[in-house]
């Protein structure tokens, strides 16, 4: 019985292996979506710090003339009918910004790190290069220049991974 138990369990592991060694994901695939995760999670840390040290002393996500943070600070958002200021609500999109961004990285990495073990189709590696490219879009329309190079970089890993599939 416990010959036929390792039989199987070998029999089990050979066969794992051969459908590991098949077409698939290459190492330098995880690589790149792993650094290319690991860059919009510096991102999105960097702005939740920001963030966070903004809601007591704007410096860094916020207007640069006092009077406009003082503007949003006493101005209600007119859709919460009263229920916030519009520097209220400036800072919960920032961060459910960062958290999406976050979010974004974690399973950049995680599908970087799995790769192989879950065996996805090339298809699937679409995803992490579409939503980069929207957030890319959204960097150079919106936004200013370091997450637009952070972003680009990013989603040049993501097109990499994809071709090294």
């Amino acid at each position: 019985m416990i010959a036929n138990a390792k039989d199987a369990g070998g029999a089990a592991s050979a066969a794992w292996s051969m459908r590991r060694a098949g077409p698939g994901p290459s190492k330098v695939t995880e690589l790149l979506l792993i650094i290319g995760g690991s860059v919009f999670g510096v991102l999105g840390l960097l702005h939740a710090v920001y963030t966070f040290a903004d809601a007591r002393r704007p410096r860094r996500l916020a207007p640069d003339d006092p009077a406009v943070v003082e503007a949003m600070r006493s101005s209600g958002l007119r859709l919460s009918r009263g229920g916030t200021t519009i520097w209220r609500a400036w800072l919960g999109f920032n961060f459910s910004h960062s958290l999406g961004v976050l979010l974004f990285s974690f399973g950049c990495v995680t599908l970087g790190l799995f790769a192989r073990a879950v065996a996805l189709p090339k298809s699937v590696l679409l995803l992490p290069v579409g939503v980069g490219s929207i957030y890319l879009w959204l960097a150079i329309r919106y936004w200013f220049r370091i997450p637009a190079v952070g972003i680009a970089l990013a989603t040049l890993c993501f097109v990499a991974a994809w071709i090294a599939y």
